[in-house]
């Protein structure tokens, strides 16, 4: 056998050692692949599943929206309280898409030099189904103590977009920490009608504001009611994180906020309510309610507790006696038929703080969705919010509980 010569012995070696170089490299990728599970291919994992068919109405660049109002012909108003963003007004109605100063741009000033004509922050519109808007002006920007002679309620007749009248809270039923925030209307009572009204007050301790439309009379029931008032051991949960006020300096505290939903029975008989820090929703006679030889004691008893809903925001009843209430916690908006058991109608990642609901005459839900937690208070000063805010809908196939 002949032996190979030097150069051939040396050109062996180097295929030999190219050859290992070739199958170490693939033995490394493979390992790696192996071990490391963002190399190899993601499998697809399982997500939470999403319930109802939310259509999305509008889309909102500027401040925060919190209300919405669907009159009996379709017009929508928004309105954006003065939280800290920049307002350039605090009502507006939907035009093309696009929101425009409602009634006019120079009554949504904040004068507070006339603190009882011109709109200083409003928390919520309604539209009553009998041709006006409801403004109701918290005259509590930032949730300070309101202007005096400034929280009311402002009639916007909607044929000839003029204020038709304007109804003020009297200093009997106004305390320094209230915040008027929603409010439901019957003009079956009375000569002009009634309006039950929510204090929602950062301080925890809330309570019903009963007013009479013609002869602006009012008077306060269930202040400090467990039935108004936040409850003590709950703690909202958002982004999957305890919902807490927190400052720069690290420092947090609870969230407490009152009275806040509200919703009036198709017979008008029953008033709905709940606090926002809580997930229980309550009822009362609205007879007892506007009765003052009733005592609060008497009053308290009567509340009827309806058990869990989930924590919410808004609430809603239509011409069935169904109710509506927002899941914030979940993303969530639920319903409750009379005699039932609450039902899943929408079940989104999309609907960050369902806020305020109304119903349209085409027979769907209008709800806002705010992302209110991601405010900067919540978060050191930072704001996480993502715009743009959003206007969804669902379909229900109802119509607005009657008022009149």
């Amino acid at each position: 056998m002949s032996t190979p010569n030097a150069g051939a012995f040396a050109r062996l070696r180097k295929d030999a050692t190219n050859s290992l170089g070739l199958m170490l490299t693939a033995a490394a990728l493979a390992f790696t692949a192996y071990a490391s599970p963002a190399a190899a291919q993601s499998p697809i994992l399982s997500v939470e599943r999403t319930y109802g068919n939310p259509e999305l109405v509008a889309t909102f660049d500027g401040a925060m929206p919190t209300g919405v109002a669907v009159s009996e012909t379709g017009r929508i108003f928004i309105n954006y309280p003065h939280w800290g963003d920049e307002v350039p007004f605090t009502v507006g109605e939907l035009r093309d898409g696009k929101a425009v100063a409602y009634p006019n741009a120079e009554i949504n000033l904040p004068d507070t030099r006339r603190p009882g004509r011109n709109l200083l922050s409003v928390q919520s519109v309604v539209a009553d189904g009998r041709g006006r808007l409801w403004i109701l002006d918290t005259a509590a920007p930032n949730f300070s103590k309101p202007a005096t002679g400034g929280a009311k309620l402002v009639a916007v007749d909607l044929a000839s977009n003029k204020i038709v009248k304007t109804v003020l809270f009297p200093a009997n039923v106004m305390r320094p920490e209230t915040y008027v925030n929603d409010v439901r209307f019957d003009f079956r009572v009375g000569k002009e009608g009634v309006a039950y009204v929510t204090d929602s007050s950062l301080s925890g301790v809330g309570g019903i504001i009963v007013i009479d439309l013609q002869t602006g009379n009012a008077i306060r029931r269930l202040t400090g009611d467990p039935s108004t008032s936040a409850d003590p051991k709950f703690t909202a949960i958002f982004d999957g994180q305890s919902m807490m006020l927190r400052d720069g300096n690290g420092t947090e505290k609870p969230f407490t906020v009152a009275s806040d939903g509200i919703g009036l029975s198709p017979d008008g008989k029953t008033l709905y309510y709940c606090p926002l820090s809580s997930r229980r929703l309550y009822s009362i006679s609205t007879d007892m309610l506007r009765d003052p030889s009733v005592s609060e004691s008497q009053l308290s008893a009567a509340v009827k507790d309806l058990g869990e809903k989930g924590a919410s925001d808004g609430l809603e009843v239509d011409s069935n006696g169904v109710i509506y209430a927002g899941d914030y916690e979940h993303n969530s908006v639920r319903k409750l038929a009379p005699g039932g058991h609450w039902e899943t109608i929408v079940h989104d990642p999309r609907v960050l703080w369902p806020d305020t609901f109304s119903i349209g005459p085409d027979g769907y839900l209008y709800f806002t969705a705010n992302q209110l937690p991601r405010q900067p208070g919540f978060h050191g000063g930072k704001d996480l919010r993502q715009k743009p805010y959003a206007l969804f809908r669902v379909r229900i196939d109802a119509a607005p509980a009657p008022n009149y």
